[in-house]
């Protein structure tokens, strides 16, 4: 539930940038706090017209009954209209989706109709103005003082009109309601500006706390990112593709299968003796930004140490797999990294590829994929291996 701090000080209801189903699912939130208080409208306007009754049947209504029940008829005709403007949604295209100030508007305009027709006994319900105007206390100040004002006029304006016909009996005592009525309503006109200030150092303290917030999770994005990231690479590190490739196996069902190959670079070390650490870092750079281009977003390469890198392709048959490393191994095949001093043709990898099968075991299918890759480098490296095409003894 949305309390009264949702809506802004002006009495618009606040729509922060959200995604669309986010969004959506605010709207439907704020929209059931519109019926609710519309209902809490509604069941005002009940009791008031009880009131009318009562002051009907009571013999202090001098206006004709059919008066009354024209009163009856509007206000029942209205609250049906603000009825069909929220439950449709027709509400949503107004700045302010609540409708306040129509609300309030209608409210005095039906509470001077009402009390125009009771003379002397006015003054007890002058109260109900103050009770139209509680449904205003979160518009803005100056808005809420426009309304306040003009149901002192309207109070004001019928005993003036029932003086000037001659059935105002006691005008002292008008003056004094009139004066009663007036400085409360200068008290709550103080009471919404106070109110209105304290929402907005509260509005103020909650967005400067959201931004601390959004801060705090970039900053554990950042921290998620850096400890599933390998530094040199930008690869995906050891840890977070154990994770992944968990997962990958609790996702497959009968009938479906995921290729897995594990990835060596030939002779890195010899690289590394005969130009530098540093070309060798340019090297696996090299490779990381080279399989990029190879692969499909939802492949998932990872370094695997070293001079080590693994693969998990979803939903790949053997020829697919296949397919992809001698892909990846043809284009490193070519690669030349910048300032490392190797030439192109001078770089080769060698691959080990197995299936990822249902209730597959991952370490055993690790070790598959070990043992094509050692079979690769055993027959002469720069080539690909599947453990599916093992000779069995």
């Amino acid at each position: 539930m949305y309390s009264d701090d949702t809506v802004m000080a002006h009495g618009h209801i606040e729509t922060d940038l959200m995604t669309p189903t986010r969004a959506s699912g605010h709207r439907a939130a704020l929209q059931q706090l519109v019926m609710k208080r519309f209902g809490m409208a509604a069941g005002s306007y009940a009791l008031a017209l009880l009131l009318t009754w009562i002051t009907v049947l009571g013999g202090f209504y001098q206006a004709p009954v059919s008066i009354a029940w024209t009163g009856v008829v509007l206000i029942v005709a209205s609250q049906l209209g603000f009825l069909y403007v929220f439950a449709t949604g027709l509400n949503q295209r107004f700045e302010d989706p609540s409708l306040t100030e129509a609300q309030v508007l209608v409210g005095l305009l039906w509470l001077t109709f009402f009390l125009s027709s009771l003379g002397s006994v006015r003054g007890s319900f002058m109260v109900l103005y103050i009770l139209v105007l509680l449904f205003a206390v979160f518009l803005r100040p100056a808005v809420f003082a426009r309304y306040a004002t003009l149901a002192f006029l309207s109070f004001v304006g019928l005993n003036l009109w029932d003086f000037q016909r001659g059935h105002l009996l006691k005008p002292e005592i008008a003056f004094l309601q009139a004066c009663i009525l007036l400085v409360t309503l200068v008290w709550m006109c103080l009471f919404v500006g106070y109110v209105y200030r304290l929402r907005q150092r509260m509005r103020q303290r909650r967005m400067a706390l959201q931004a601390h917030q959004e801060t705090l999770r970039g900053m554990m994005n950042q921290l998620q990112n850096l400890a599933s990231t390998d530094g040199l690479t930008g690869l995906h590190n050891r840890r977070h593709f154990i994770a992944q490739a968990h997962a990958e196996l609790k996702r497959l069902r009968r009938g479906q299968q995921s290729g897995l190959a594990l990835i060596d670079l030939d002779n890195f070390k010899r690289i590394n003796d005969l130009h530098g650490h540093a070309a060798g870092d340019k090297v696996l750079q090299a490779f990381a930004g080279m399989a990029g281009t190879c692969l499909r977003e939802t492949d998932l390469l990872a370094r695997y140490g070293g001079e080590e890198f693994v693969l998990l392709l979803p939903d790949t048959d053997p020829e697919q797999l296949a397919t992809c490393c001698e892909r990846l191994r043809e284009a490193f095949a070519t690669a030349e990294p910048a300032d490392a001093g190797i030439s192109r043709g001078q770089l080769s990898l060698s691959i080990g590829m197995t299936l990822l099968l249902p209730e597959d075991d991952l370490d055993l299918a690790l070790q598959r994929a070990d043992q094509a890759l050692y079979r690769a480098k055993r027959l002469g490296r720069n080539r690909c291996e599947a453990d599916w095409l093992a000779p069995r003894a």
